[in-house]
C-alpha cells in the first residue's frame, strides 16, 4: 500500500483501501456494514456506530455529525481522539436533546474504551464530554447505566487527578449525593464483574495489542487499571449500603479466595500495593466476617509487609495493619511475630522510619496498645528493645536533618513511654523494673542527648517531659495542698518515687554538664532551654497539633482528669512567663544549685559561656532567693565603706533608699554586674543588660527602678550599653514598664543631648578630629534610636530633648553645607542622614517641630545642588535624597492646608526661585535642581487632594512676577532672529546689532529664562498629570515655557550648552507635544499668546504660530479671537508679525479684505516730495509691512485681480523711477538699514510670486524693470560679499537668488499659453544677455565667498547664501561653463589636454570639493557634473591618447588631473577616518561634521570620475581603467564603500519585507543631492556610497571583478553576499533591458534577450556559416564571470569555434562595458578573421581585448604577427626575447 508512514500524493482524491472495501461491501450486499472496530475485552457490548448512510432505521437515530465524531473516537491517533472528544462535548452542549439521545446506544462501548486510554488528556476530556452528555440526556441514560457504571467508577479513581475529578463531577451531575449509593447498588453486580476481570484476568498483553503498543505503554496502562480497580473496590465497599453488601455475600468471598488477589501485596509497583492495602482496609471495615474467614491470607499479606517503606504504600499499609489487629483477634496465630514481624519493625524504627517518621510513628501507640501479652513477654526485654530502637532512630540521617522527623519520633517516644508507665503503675517487681528501665535507661539519656543537640533543643521533648512531670506530680499529690485522705490517686507513692528519681537523675546530669570546663556552649544553651521550658512549657512555638492523647488505666477513669488538666496550659495573653506548673519545688532548687555553680566558674575563670548561662537563668527565674545564692557570704547588706558611698549617690526618698539597700538583686547589680559592664574587653554585653532588667524585676516600685537606671546612666559606661538598655526597653513591654520613668526623665535626656553635641563637634573637625568608627556607630545608632522609636504614639524620650537634638543636627548640617570641604565630612553627613531618615519615617508628627522643618530644608538644599559644588559622593547623595523625601512624605501628612511664611514648602519655593533668577546655573546643576523639585512635587501629588492643593500653592510661590519674567526674557541672546528671518516666517526691521552679537560666547551658564522655563514646565506637567487641570494664572506660565521652547527651536548654530539644554528638555518631556497633549489647548493660552504677539511681536508671534499648528487650533477659534482684520491697521512691526501668523487660518474673505487694505495703503502713497528720511520711514512702517501682508496672503491661497497686481507692479515702477535709492542699486550694504533691506526683499518676493503665478499681467516695461532690477541687485550683492555675515544682507542675497531661480524655471519651460503672450524678444534677451550677466557674477561670487569666509564652523558663515547661490548656479548652461570668465588658474607640472577655460574651471572648483561646507560641495558637484561628459573628447583628439604601435608597454591615461590630485589627498584623509573599521562593517558618520564633509567630497569626486569614465569611448576607457588600476585608487574606493554602505540598505518605514521586489533600497531610489533638504542628512552618505558603488559596478565591471577575486575570503564573501542581494538583480535586469531596447544594428548578426533566464542570444551568419552563442549572466553579476555557451553552429571548425567562444568570454570578462559593446568587439574580431587577418598567436584573437589593436608586430623568421601588448607580456613573463612560435630571436 506504500507504507503506513508515507504521505498521500498531492491531488489524489481516491479513497483509501479500507474505504473502498467498505463501499464495495455495501454496494454488493446492499447492507450496511455493522462493524466499526473490535470490541474491548472489558466490555461485551457489541454496539456499533453506523459508518455509512443507508435506509435502515438505525441510521436515523444518529446525526451525521455525531456519526463522524464517533468514528474518529475509534482512531488510534491520540491527537485525533482528543480533538474528537472535545468536539463531541461541544456538540452535546449545543445540539438538541433528542439528537444527542440518538448517540446513547453506541456511547457505552466507546466510553469503556477511551476512559482507560493511555493518554491522560484523552481520559480527562472524555469525562468532561460525558458530563455534557449527562446534562443533556439526564434520565435517558438509565437504560445504559449498567454497561457503563463499572468503568465510570474506575474513572473516578483514576491516577491522574484531573481526570478523576472530572469523572466525579460527571457522577455528581448525574446523581445527587443521597442517590449515589442507590445508583451503585443498582449496578453492583456489573461493577464487581468488571473489577474482578481487571484484578484477576487482565494482563498487560490482554489490555493492549503487543504488536502496536510499546511495552512501556502497556505496563503503564495495566498498572493504572489495576490501581484504579483496587481504589474503585474500596469506593464501592465504602459507598454501598449494608443491604447491598449482604447481597454480594456470595460474590465477595469468591474474589477474596483467589490467590492472585493476595499476591498483589508483594507486587513490584508501589501504586498497586498501596491501592491493595486501601482495599484491604475497606474489606476489614465493611466486611469483618469475610476478613476473619480469610485470616490466613489477610494476616500474612498485611503483617509481613510491615517493613514496606515506600511513601505511597506506608500510610495505607499501617491503616490496614491497625484494621487487621482490631478486626482479627487471632491474627498473630497466622504469622510468627518474633521472626516475621517484630525484627522488621525494630529495624525500621532504628532507621528512623526511613524518612517517613511523620507517617509511621503516630501509629506506634495504637500498635503497641493492641499487642497481646504473649507477644510482649518478657515486658522488660520487649520494651527495652522497642524504646531503644525508636530512640536510636533519632540518629538516622533523615531525622538528624529534619525537625519534623525528629519531632515525630520524640512525640511517639513520649506517648509510648507515658502509656507504658501508666500500664505498669503497680508495685510488683516486674513493673518496678520496667519503670526504672523507662526512666533511667530511656528518658534521662534522651533528655541528656537533647540538651547537647541543637535540633532536639527546639523540638517538643522538653515541653512533653514537663507535661509528663506535671501529670506525675498531680498523681503523686506534690505541691497540691491538702487533699482527701481517701483519694488514692492524689497521693500515689509510685509516682512520688518516679518524680524523686527523675529530679535526682536530672540534677546529676545538669550539675555534670555545668561543672565541665570543656563543655560546649550549645549544651549550656540547651540546659538553659530545658529549665526555661520547665518553668513555662506553653512558651515554645513548636506546637502545631491541637489533639491530645489521654491515657487511662485498665478499669478506672484516671485519664479523664489528666487529659483535662493537660489542656489547660496556655500562653498568657500578655506574653509574659506565667507561674510554673511544677509545684514540687525541685525546679527552683535545681536552678539555684546550677546558678551557684555557674557563678563559681564566672568568678574564678571568667567563663563567658557560664556568664551567658547565668544570664538566661536570671531572666527565667528572677527571684530574691536566686540572687541571695549568687551573693558571696556576708554581702547581703552594704558595708560602710566604698559601696555605701556609691549607694548614697542614688537619688530618691529614704524609704526607696532603704529598700534598695536591703534588696539582694540590687546588691548583686552593683557588686557584680556593674563591674562586668565596666570591663572594656567584653564584647557581648547584651546578657549583662538582661541581668539589669532581671534586677529591676525584683524591685518593688517604679521609682526604685528609675533610681537604678539613672545611676547607671551617670556612670562612664560605653554608649553601646545604653543603646542596648533602650533597645531592650523598646522591644519588651515588661522592660518598658520598668524603665518608662527613666526614659522620660531629665538624666537620660540631657545625656543624649550632650552626646549629639559632642558627635557633631567631632564631625565638623573633619577626619583629623574623628574618633574610632565603632564608637561613632554606637553613638549615632543611639541618637537614631531615640529619634525614630515611638511607643504609644510618643517619643521614647521627652519631647523637649527631641527638640534639642534636632536643633543640634540642623545647626551642624548647616555648618557643613556652608563649608567648602563639605564633601570631606562624609561620615558626619552620612550619620545625620541616617538619623534624620529614621526620625522622619518613624516619628509621627515629627515635622510639627520648627527645627525639624529647618533640618528638612537644609537636606533639600544639599540634594538640589550639583555635586561639583557640594562634592558629595553618589552614595551619600542617595542617602540625602532618601532622608529628605522621607521627611517630605511625613510632612504632607501633617502640614496645614495653607502655605505660610517660614514653613518648609514656602522656604523651598523662595530658595529655588532665587536660584533660577540668577543666571549662574549650568545644564548639570539645572538638571539636579529640577530632579529635586520634581521629586518634591511627586511626593505632594502622591498625598492625594491635600498634596495637590499644597503643590498648587508651592507653584504659585515658585513662579516669577511679570516684571521678573520681562527682565529675564529681555536678557535672552538675539541669535534666534536669524533662522526665522531667513526662512521668511518673521519680518523684523529693527536696527541690527554688530557682528560680535551674532557669535555665541563660550559660556556654560544658561540664561535665567531658560532655567526657569525648564523647571516650571516640568512641574506644570506634573500638576496636569495629577488632576488634568491648570489654574487661571498658569496660562501665563505656560506661555513663558512655550516662549522658551520656541527660542530653542529658532536658535541656529547652537553651542554645546544649548544642545545639552535641549537634550535635558527632551529627557524632562518639556516639549511642544507634551503641552499640547496635556489639555493646554484651551482658549486661555491662545488668548495670552495672541495678546503678547500683538504687544511685542517677534518671537511671541512665532510661538503663537507654532502653538496654533501643534495644538491644531481650529480656524473658527482663530477668527473668533482675531475679530475684524481692520483692527490690525495701521500695521506696526508687532501687528505685522501677528497678521502673518494668523493669515493661513483666516477665511478667504478676510484675506481679500487684507489685500484690499494693503493695496490701498500702497497706492495712497503718491506724494513725490518726501525726503529720503521719510521714504526710509515709509519703507520701514508702510511699504515693507503692506507688501509683506500682500504677498503672504497671495502665497496662502488668496486670489487677487490682475488689475490689483498690475497696480502694485506699477507702483513699484514709480518707486524705481522716482526714488531709485530705495532699490539699493550699487549701494554699500554695510551702511543700509534693515528696514530698507527688508523693503527690497519684499519687492523681490512679490516679483517672484507674480512671475510664477501671474506672468501675463507683466508688460514690456514691467519685464524690463524686473530683469534689470534683478541683475542690478545681483551686482550689488557681488560687490558686498564682506557684509554677508549680516542676516538681513543674507536675506537680500537669498531672495535675489530665489528670483533668479524663478526666472530660470520660467524661461526654461514657460507655462502653457504664456509663451505666446510674452514680448517677442524677451526670451532672446534672457538667453543672450541676462543669463550671461547672471552667471558671470554668480560663479565668481561663489568662489569669493569661500575665500572670504574660510571657517564654516564660524556662526557668521553665510550658509543660506551658499545654498541659494548654488541652487541658482544649477541652471547655468554648459556653454557658459566652458566659456567662463574665471581668473586663469593653472598648476605646475599638470599634464592636460583641456582648453584653458575648462582647466581653470577644474582647478578653481575641484579643490572646493574639500571645503567643509555641504552647500559648496554640492554646488561644485552639480557644476562639474555638467562638464564631465565634454572632457573625454579632448583626450581623444590629443596625441597622448594615440597608441604608438611601437610601444611595448600598454599605454595608460589619467582622468582629469585636477580631480585626481584632490582624490589622492582625500584618500589619505579617509584612511585616517575609516582605517579602524573593517571592510563589511558600517561606519556611522555624524552629519555635517568634518569627517562627513571629507567623505562627502571624496564620494562626489568619484561620482564625477565615473561620469567622466562613462562618457569616454572604449579606446580611452581602457587607458583610464589601466591608470586607475595602477594607482590602486579604485581598490581603495571599494574598501571605503563597504565601510560606508549599511548592511541593510533598505529605506526605513516600509511595509514590504526586506528582499521582496517591492522593497525600496538606496539602489532602487535615485540620489537626491538637494541643497535645501536637511531631513536626509543621516542617510545621505550611505545613499551616496550605494550610488557610487552601483555606478562603479555598471561602468567598471571588469575592474571590480578583478578586485573582488583578489580579496581574502571574509571580504569576498561579504561583498558577494551584499552585491547578490541588493545590486545584481537590478544590474542584470537593466543589462537585459538595454539589449532589448538597443537600436544598434549589426550586419550579419542579430541579438535577442530573455529577461526571465538572464540570457542574451547572438546569432552570426555569413554565407554558409551559422553561429549561435548564448550569454548567461551569473547570479552575482557582475562579480561572477559571464558564461558563454554553445548554441547551434554550421560551417565552423571545432577549434575555431572554441577560439571564438574563448574570445567572446574574454571580451565580456575583461572589458569595462556593456554586453552590446562586447558583442560588437567580438563581431569585429570575427569579421577581421574572415577578411584574412590572422590571429595573434599569443591571445588567439585578431582584435586585442584591451586596446582593440590589430596584430602588427611580425617575426622576421616565421612571419607571424602579434599584438604589441601581447608581446610585452610574453617578454616580461618569460624573461626571454624569442618568438613565441619559432623560438628565434625577435627583432
Amino acid at each position: 500500500m506504500g507504507g503506513k508512514n508515507k504521505q498521500r500524493t498531492k491531488g489524489n482524491v481516491r479513497p483509501s483501501s479500507s474505504g473502498r472495501a467498505a463501499e464495495l461491501l455495501a454496494r454488493d450486499s446492499g447492507l450496511l456494514p455493522c462493524f466499526v472496530g473490535f470490541g474491548s475485552s472489558t466490555s461485551h457490548d457489541l454496539g456499533y456506530v453506523p459508518a455509512l448512510h443507508g435506509s435502515e432505521d438505525i441510521d436515523s437515530l444518529v446525526d451525521a455529525d455525531f456519526r463522524l465524531v464517533l468514528r474518529k473516537l475509534s482512531k488510534r491517533d491520540t491527537v485525533t481522539k482528543l480533538k474528537a472528544v472535545q468536539e463531541f462535548g461541544i456538540m452535546c452542549q449545543e445540539r438538541e436533546a433528542e439528537v444527542v439521545k440518538g448517540v446513547l446506544p453506541y456511547w457505552p462501548r466507546i466510553y469503556c474504551k477511551i476512559s482507560v486510554d493511555h493518554d491522560r488528556r484523552v481520559r480527562e476530556a472524555t469525562q468532561q464530554a460525558f458530563e455534557q452528555l449527562i446534562l443533556k440526556v439526564k434520565r435517558s441514560l438509565a437504560p445504559y447505566l449498567k454497561s457503563i457504571m463499572g468503568h465510570w467508577l474506575i474513572a473516578q479513581c483514576d491516577t491522574y487527578p484531573p481526570a478523576a475529578s472530572a469523572a466525579t463531577v460527571a457522577f455528581q451531575a448525574a446523581f445527587p449525593l443521597n442517590k449515589q449509593a442507590e445508583a451503585l447498588g443498582f449496578c453492583k453486580e456489573e461493577v464487581l464483574n468488571i473489577l474482578q476481570d481487571n484484578l484477576l484476568k487482565e494482563t498487560p498483553e490482554t489490555l493492549s495489542d503487543s504488536q502496536c503498543v510499546p511495552e512501556e505503554e502497556r505496563l503503564a496502562k495495566y498498572t493504572r487499571l489495576v490501581t484504579s480497580s483496587f481504589l474503585a473496590l474500596k469506593k464501592l465497599l465504602a459507598t454501598l449500603s449494608q443491604q447491598d453488601l449482604d447481597a454480594l455475600a456470595e460474590r465477595l468471598p469468591h474474589l477474596a479466595a483467589q490467590s492472585k488477589f493476595w499476591k498483589y501485596s508483594r507486587h513490584k509497583t508501589p501504586q498497586i500495593r498501596g491501592a491493595f492495602f486501601e482495599a484491604v482496609s475497606a474489606l476489614c471495615d465493611r466486611t469483618p466476617k469475610l476478613v476473619q474467614a480469610q485470616a490466613s491470607c489477610v494476616c500474612p499479606a498485611v503483617l509481613l509487609s510491615i517493613d514496606d517503606t515506600d511513601p505511597v504504600v506506608l500510610p495505607p499499609l499501617w491503616e490496614a495493619v491497625l484494621h487487621v489487629l482490631s478486626n482479627i483477634p487471632d491474627c498473630w496465630t497466622h504469622v510468627n511475630a518474633r521472626k516475621g514481624v517484630l525484627p522488621k519493625l525494630w529495624l525500621l524504627l532504628r532507621e528512623g522510619g526511613k524518612g517517613l517518621a511523620t507517617i509511621l510513628h503516630p501509629n506506634l501507640l495504637p500498635f503497641i496498645s493492641k499487642l497481646p501479652k504473649d507477644i510482649t513477654v518478657p515486658q522488660l526485654d520487649f520494651y527495652c528493645i522497642f524504646f531503644t530502637s525508636i530512640i536510636q532512630g533519632l540518629s538516622s540521617e533523615r531525622a538528624a536533618s529534619s525537625p519534623s522527623e525528629s519531632a515525630a519520633i520524640v512525640c511517639a517516644t513520649m506517648e509510648c513511654l507515658r502509656f507504658r508507665v501508666l500500664q505498669n503503675a503497680s508495685e510488683d517487681e516486674d513493673s518496678r523494673s520496667v519503670q526504672r528501665m523507662l526512666l533511667v535507661d530511656q528518658l534521662l539519656p534522651l533528655v541528656d542527648r537533647a540538651v547537647g543537640s541543637v535540633l532536639l533543643q527546639h523540638g517538643p521533648l522538653f515541653a512533653q517531659v514537663t507535661d509528663m512531670l506535671v501529670s506525675w506530680e498531680k498523681r503523686a499529690g506534690l505541691g497540691s495542698g491538702p487533699t482527701d485522705e481517701d483519694s488514692a490517686v492524689s497521693r500515689d507513692p509510685i509516682f512520688r518515687e518516679l518524680v524523686a528519681d527523675f529530679w535526682e537523675g536530672l540534677g546529676r546530669m545538669c550539675v555534670y554538664r555545668v561543672d565541665q570546663e570543656e563543655e560546649r556552649e550549645e549544651a549550656l544553651v540547651g540546659l538553659a532551654t530545658l529549665l526555661r521550658v520547665m518553668q513555662n512549657p506553653a512558651r515554645p512555638n513548636w506546637r502545631k497539633k491541637t489533639a491530645k492523647i489521654c491515657f487511662s488505666d485498665p478499669g478506672d477513669s484516671e485519664g479523664g482528669p489528666e487529659g483535662e488538666e493537660e489542656g489547660k496550659g496556655s500562653i498568657p495573653a500578655d506574653g509574659h512567663e506565667g507561674p510554673s506548673l511544677l509545684r514540687s519545688g525541685h525546679l527552683e532548687q535545681l536552678v539555684c544549685q546550677l546558678a551557684e555553680l555557674a557563678m563559681v566558674h564566672v568568678t574564678e575563670r571568667d567563663s563567658e559561656r557560664h556568664l551567658r548561662f547565668l544570664s538566661v537563668l536570671l531572666a527565667s527565674f528572677p527571684s530574691h532567693q536566686l540572687f541571695r545564692v549568687l551573693l558571696e557570704p556576708g554581702t547581703e547588706d552594704f558595708p560602710e565603706d566604698g559601696e555605701q558611698e556609691a549607694m548614697m549617690g542614688l537619688e530618691g526618698q529614704g524609704e526607696h533608699r532603704a529598700a534598695l539597700a536591703r534588696n539582694p538583686a540590687v546588691i548583686f547589680l552593683f557588686q557584680k554586674v556593674v563591674v562586668w559592664l565596666k570591663q572594656d574587653w567584653r564584647e557581648d554585653t547584651e546578657l549583662l543588660v538582661n541581668m539589669i532588667f532581671s534586677v529591676l524585676h525584683c524591685c518593688g516600685s517604679r521609682e526604685e527602678k528609675t533610681i537604678i537606671l539613672n545611676h547607671i546612666t551617670e556612670m562612664e559606661l560605653r554608649w553601646g550599653i545604653l543603646l542596648q538598655i533602650i533597645q531592650k526597653a523598646c522591644d519588651d513591654p515588661v522592660a518598658l514598664e520598668a524603665s518608662v520613668g527613666w526614659l522620660k526623665g531629665p538624666v537620660l535626656g540631657e545625656k543624649l543631648v550632650g552626646l549629639a553635641r559632642e558627635l557633631c563637634a567631632v564631625g565638623l573637625r573633619g577626619p583629623r578630629g574623628s574618633v574610632p568608627t565603632h564608637i561613632h556607630t554606637h553613638s549615632w545608632a543611639l541618637i537614631s534610636l531615640v529619634l525614630s522609636q515611638q511607643l504609644n504614639s510618643e517619643a521614647v524620650i521627652g519631647d523637649v530633648y527631641v527638640q534639642k537634638i534636632i536643633d543640634q543636627l540642623h545647626a551642624t548640617l548647616s555648618d557643613a553645607k556652608d563649608l567648602s570641604d563639605a564633601g570631606n565630612m562624609r561620615p558626619l553627613v552620612s550619620f545625620i542622614c541616617d538619623v534624620a531618615s529614621n526620625f522622619f519615617s518613624s516619628m509621627k508628627g515629627c515635622l510639627l517641630l520648627a527645627s525639624a522643618e529647618e533640618l528638612l530644608l537644609t537636606l533639600f538644599q544639599l540634594c538640589a545642588q550639583d555635586q561639583d559644588v557640594t562634592r558629595l559622593s553618589d552614595s551619600l547623595l542617595q542617602k540625602l535624597r532618601h532622608a529628605c523625601f522621607t521627611g517630605v512624605c511625613s510632612l504632607v501628612t501633617h502640614a496645614e492646608p495653607k502655605l505660610k511664611d517660614g514653613t518648609f514648602l514656602h522656604s523651598v519655593a523662595t530658595w529655588v526661585r532665587n536660584q533660577l533668577l540668577t543666571p549662574a546655573l549650568t545644564v548639570k546643576s539645572l538638571q539636579v535642581l529640577v530632579a529635586a523639585v520634581q521629586s518634591l512635587a511627586e511626593s505632594l501629588v502622591g498625598a492625594g487632594q491635600r498634596g495637590s492643593h499644597l503643590l498648587s500653592q508651592f507653584m504659585s510661590h515658585l513662579t516669577p512676577s511679570e516684571e521678573e519674567w520681562r527682565r529675564i526674557r529681555e536678557a535672552l541672546p538675539p541669535q534666534w532672529v536669524k533662522s526665522s528671518l531667513l526662512s521668511g516666517r518673521l519680518r523684523v526691521t529693527c536696527s541690527y546689532p554688530c557682528m560680535d552679537v551674532w557669535k555665541f560666547r563660550a559660556s556654560t551658564k544658561l540664561p535665567a529664562h531658560l532655567s526657569t522655563s525648564a523647571l516650571l514646565g516640568r512641574i506644570l506637567l506634573t500638576i496636569m498629570d495629577s488632576d488634568g487641570q491648570q489654574g487661571a494664572d498658569m496660562k501665563y506660565t505656560v506661555s513663558e515655557v512655550l516662549f522658551a521652547l520656541q527660542w530653542c527651536v529658532e536658535t541656529e548654530n547652537s553651542p554645546a550648552v544649548m544642545s545639552d539644554y535641549c537634550a535635558l528638555l527632551r529627557d524632562l518631556n518639556v516639549t511642544w507635544e507634551a503641552f499640547c497633549k496635556k489639555g493646554t489647548t484651551n482658549c486661555d493660552v491662545l488668548e495670552t499668546l495672541l495678546e503678547r504677539s500683538l504687544k511685542e511681536g517677534a518671537l511671541w508671534a512665532l510661538t503663537l504660530a507654532n502653538y496654533i499648528q501643534s495644538a491644531e487650533v481650529s480656524s473658527a477659534n482663530v477668527q473668533r479671537l482675531c475679530g475684524n482684520v481692520e483692527s490690525f491697521f495701521p500695521l506696526t512691526e508687532a501687528s505685522l508679525s501677528t497678521v502673518l501668523v494668523l493669515c493661513p487660518s483666516l477665511p478667504a474673505k478676510e484675506k481679500e479684505s487684507l489685500i484690499a487694505l494693503c493695496v490701498a495703503a500702497l497706492l495712497n502713497w503718491q506724494n513725490g516730495d518726501q525726503d529720503l528720511v521719510q521714504i526710509y520711514a515709509f519703507g520701514l512702517a508702510g511699504g515693507t509691512a503692506n507688501l509683506a501682508v500682500l504677498q503672504h496672503c497671495l502665497r496662502t491661497g488668496a486670489t487677487a485681480d490682475a488689475e490689483v497686481l498690475l497696480a502694485v507692479t506699477a507702483t513699484l515702477m514709480e518707486w524705481r523711477n522716482g526714488k531709485e535709492d530705495l532699490f539699493l542699486f550699487n549701494s554699500d550694504l554695510k551702511k543700509v538699514s534693515a528696514g530698507l533691506l527688508s523693503l527690497n526683499v519684499e519687492m523681490m518676493r512679490f516679483l517672484s510670486w507674480v512671475t510664477t503665478h501671474s506672468p501675463a499681467v507683466l508688460r514690456d516695461t514691467q519685464w524690463d524693470m524686473l530683469l534689470c532690477s534683478m541683475l542690478a541687485w545681483l551686482e550689488t550683492a557681488t560687490e558686498n560679499t564682506a557684509a554677508f555675515w549680516n542676516p538681513w544682507v543674507q536675506l537680500f542675497v537669498c531672495e535675489n537668488c530665489h528670483l533668479i531661480v524663478t526666472l530660470s524655471k520660467f524661461f526654461s519651460s514657460p507655462p502653457t499659453g504664456v509663451a505666446d503672450q510674452l514680448p517677442s524678444n524677451l526670451t532672446t534677451e534672457w538667453e543672450e544677455f541676462f543669463m550671461e550677466g547672471i552667471h558671470t557674477r554668480l560663479l565668481p561670487m561663489l568662489v569669493k565667498i569661500t575665500e572670504e569666509f574660510t571657517d564654516p564652523d564660524d556662526p557668521l558663515f553665510p550658509f543660506p547664501v551658499l545654498r541659494s547661490a548654488g541652487e541658482a548656479l544649477c541652471y547655468m548652461p554648459v556653454s557658459l561653463l566652458t566659456e567662463n570668465k574665471l581668473p586663469a588658474r593653472f598648476m605646475a607640472d599638470q599634464r592636460t589636454n583641456l582648453p584653458e577655460q575648462l582647466q581653470t574651471l577644474l582647478n578653481t572648483l575641484a579643490p572646493l570639493l574639500l571645503f567643509k561646507a555641504r552647500p559648496v560641495q554640492l554646488t561644485v558637484f552639480q557644476i562639474l557634473n555638467k562638464v564631465m561628459p565634454q572632457l573625454p573628447e579632448f583626450d581623444n583628439d590629443s596625441d597622448n591618447a594615440k597608441c604608438d604601435e611601437d610601444d611595448e608597454e600598454e599605454p595608460c591615461l589619467s582622468p582629469p588631473a585636477a580631480l585626481m590630485s584632490i582624490l589622492f589627498d582625500m584618500e589619505e584623509l579617509l584612511e585616517g577616518i575609516l582605517g579602524g573599521v573593517q571592510v563589511g562593517e558600517f561606519a556611522v558618520v555624524q552629519p555635517l561634521s568634518d569627517e562627513y564633509c571629507c567623505i562627502l567630497g571624496y564620494l562626489l569626486a568619484w561620482k564625477l570620475i565615473l561620469t567622466f569614465f562613462k562618457a569616454s569611448p572604449s579606446q580611452l576607457r581602457v587607458q583610464y581603467s589601466l591608470y586607475l588600476r595602477k594607482s590602486r585608487s579604485l581598490n581603495k574606493l571599494l574598501q571605503h564603500l563597504f565601510r560606508l554602505m549599511p548592511e541593510n540598505p533598505t529605506l526605513p518605514g516600509q511595509v514590504a519585507e526586506p528582499g521582496s521586489k517591492d522593497t525600496r533600497t538606496f539602489f532602487t531610489e535615485s540620489l537626491d543631492l538637494s541643497l535645501h533638504r536637511s531631513d536626509w542628512l543621516e542617510r545621505e552618505v550611505p545613499h551616496l556610497a550605494c550610488s557610487v558603488y552601483y555606478s562603479a559596478l555598471k561602468d567598471l565591471p571588469a575592474m571590480i571583478r578583478l578586485w573582488w577575486n583578489g580579496q581574502e575570503k571574509r571580504v569576498s564573501s561579504t561583498v558577494e553576499k551584499f552585491t547578490s542581494k541588493y545590486v545584481s538583480g537590478m544590474l542584470s535586469s537593466q543589462e537585459i533591458a538595454s539589449v532589448q531596447a538597443s537600436t544598434q544594428s549589426f550586419e550579419s548578426m542579430t541579438v535577442k534577450a530573455r529577461s526571465t533566464t538572464r540570457e542574451v542570444i547572438a546569432t552570426y551568419s555569413v554565407d554558409d556559416i551559422f553561429i549561435e552563442l548564448v550569454i548567461q549572466l551569473p547570479q552575482n553579476y557582475p562579480l561572477g564571470s559571464i558564461s558563454v555557451e554553445s548554441g547551434r553552429r554550421v560551417g565552423v571548425a571545432v577549434q575555431q569555434w572554441r577560439n571564438w567562444m574563448l574570445q567572446l568570454s574574454t571580451y565580456l570578462t575583461h572589458q569595462n562595458g556593456s554586453i552590446m559593446e562586447g558583442l560588437a568587439l567580438w563581431k569585429n574580431n570575427v569579421d577581421k578573421r574572415f577578411e584574412g587577418v590572422e590571429d595573434c598567436m599569443i591571445c588567439f584573437s585578431v582584435i586585442h581585448g584591451s586596446n582593440y589593436s590589430l596584430p602588427k608586430k611580425a617575426c622576421r623568421t616565421c612571419k607571424k604577427k602579434f599584438h604589441s601588448a601581447c608581446l610585452y607580456k610574453w617578454f616580461t613573463s618569460s624573461n626571454k626575447s624569442t618568438c613565441p612560435l619559432c623560438r628565434d630571436t625577435f627583432f
